[in-house]
């Protein structure tokens, strides 16, 4: 069994915005953050990336601007717009509630109920 966790639906947008919101990334870049943030748990594919990538930006919640990479190559680089910020805010919030009762549903005990 692999150590890295299988994405639920609609989490790759707010992992995105999270990684962006730690400062603007090219495409790579994101990915390598994603990974480095969540301890190497968390690997997306770049097929699964760039249409991410292409739908925030056209829902406003990205910037795209071109620039150089580390490795001195021509590369998109993303950033979030205020939009963007407030999303990655309200989706986070949301997120930490529905964690919080997954856990207190799956902690039941039979004598509970």
């Amino acid at each position: 069994m692999s150590s890295q966790a299988q994405l639920l639906p609609g989490t790759l947008d707010l992992l995105i915005l999270k990684a962006v919101s730690l400062g603007p990334l090219h495409g790579y870049g994101i990915l390598l953050r994603i990974g480095q943030i969540s301890n190497q748990a968390l690997l997306i594919e770049q097929g699964a990336l760039y249409p991410a990538l292409f739908r925030l930006v056209r829902q406003g919640l990205l910037t795209a601007s071109w620039g150089t990479s580390e490795n001195n190559r021509r590369a998109k680089f993303y950033e979030l717009t205020i939009t963007g910020r407030k999303r990655f805010r309200e989706e986070t919030q949301d997120w930490n509630r529905l964690a919080s009762a997954i856990a207190v549903a799956l902690a039941a005990q039979p004598e509970e109920l």
